[in-house]
């Protein structure tokens, strides 16, 4: 009996660890389970982090001189320290946000639901925001245009009605997919996996590597923006005597909108512009010259950021945006960019791309 080459016999393994990791992945968006993942893959890889660096602190502080090798686990000590950090660290700011800004914690669905009302009025009443010498431009059929944006603000505005607080329950799912991260990020691998296990852990490694190369970097691209934009707001337009409503929620929306390469600073800077025309024409030009100023060709470069690390064009990663928008929602905005790497990372290594 001529007996199959390893290669033949390792094929049908290595089929169903695509299926499983492409049923999972389905599985999250579905369920609405991203924020969960997105948090067990920070919470890996933060704690991996810290516990490189709280290792290498203990090797300084005992005076070793021969450095870890590449790869080299780290001490147990050291994990240990790690994962309680980055356990606790989401506690002590939440605490820190109950004591300052209680109000806009519990309160955040209906502040965004009074800024779409908000956005909603300035729209209908652009003709009379605008200078007349300015608004006499507007073409006849630009009302009918400003009553379907209108509706749809309010539309939106009334599905947010009626979440509540209920979104204080996502932060606490999030929060244990953050638990699940670091507790897998200390646990001891295991010397010696079946076949099946094998394939799987390569999937999930080139996921985590995926997570760490595109969504961490739009993480400090959207914190970086929300910096800027938190200056802008609470201390730039203050000298001038001109304030926005609306300036927490303006900030906060600023960093979740910058997750979304592309597309979420677009939206985050029309609405900072919409919102200081509702405040005077003068206001609604500084904020729209800050915006070119700071953000003048920022799509671009969040596009090439993400590109260059998963050789995706503009185009082709618009294109994926906005059809995973169409099928999953705001969710695939988020999940489009890193699902999509990964695909590519997969048909890479496997070489077919």
């Amino acid at each position: 009996m001529i007996e199959a080459p390893a290669a033949d016999r390792s094929r049908p393994v290595v089929i169903a660890s695509y299926v499983l990791i492409a049923a999972a992945l389905l599985l999250v968006m579905w369920q609405g389970l991203l924020p969960g993942l997105l948090c067990v893959c920070i919470g890996f890889l933060a704690t991996r982090w810290f516990a490189r660096v709280i290792d290498a602190g203990l090797r300084r502080s005992r005076r070793v001189k021969t450095p870890p090798r590449i790869g080299a686990p780290t001490s147990p000590t050291a994990r240990t320290v790690a994962a309680t950090l980055v356990m606790l660290a989401p506690i002590a700011l939440m605490a820190l946000a109950f004591s300052e800004a209680r109000d806009f914690v519990l309160n955040a669905s209906e502040q965004y639901r009074e800024l779409l009302d908000y956005i909603a009025r300035t729209v209908l009443e652009l003709r009379l925001k605008l200078p007349p010498e300015v608004a006499i431009y507007l073409p006849e059929g630009a009302a009918e245009i400003q009553r379907v944006i209108a509706g749809y603000l309010r539309a939106q505005a009334g599905a947010l009605a009626l979440t509540g607080r209920a979104w204080l329950g996502g932060l606490l799912f999030a929060y244990v997919g953050l638990i699940v991260g670091s507790l897998a990020a200390v646990a001891h691998a295991a010397t010696t996996r079946r076949p099946l296990a094998q394939q799987l852990h390569r999937r999930i490694t080139l996921f985590g590597e995926t997570f760490g190369q595109i969504v961490a970097a739009q993480f400090w691209i959207a914190a970086f923006n929300t910096f800027l934009t938190g200056i802008f707001l609470l201390f730039l337009l203050p000298l001038w005597d001109l304030r926005l409503p609306y300036t927490p929620a303006l900030i906060t929306l600023t960093f979740v909108a910058g997750l979304v390469p592309i597309v979420g600073n677009l939206l985050c800077n029309v609405v900072i512009t919409v919102v200081g025309l509702s405040v005077s024409p003068v206001t609604a030009l500084a904020c729209l010259g800050f915006l070119i100023l700071i953000h003048k060709a920022e799509y671009v470069i969040n596009a090439k950021v993400v590109g260059s690390r998963t050789q995706m064009a503009v185009w082709e990663l618009l294109a994926v945006m906005f059809v995973a928008e169409a099928v999953f929602g705001p969710a695939g905005l988020v999940a489009a960019p890193l699902f999509y790497a990964y695909l590519k990372k997969e048909l890479q290594a496997a070489q077919l791309a």
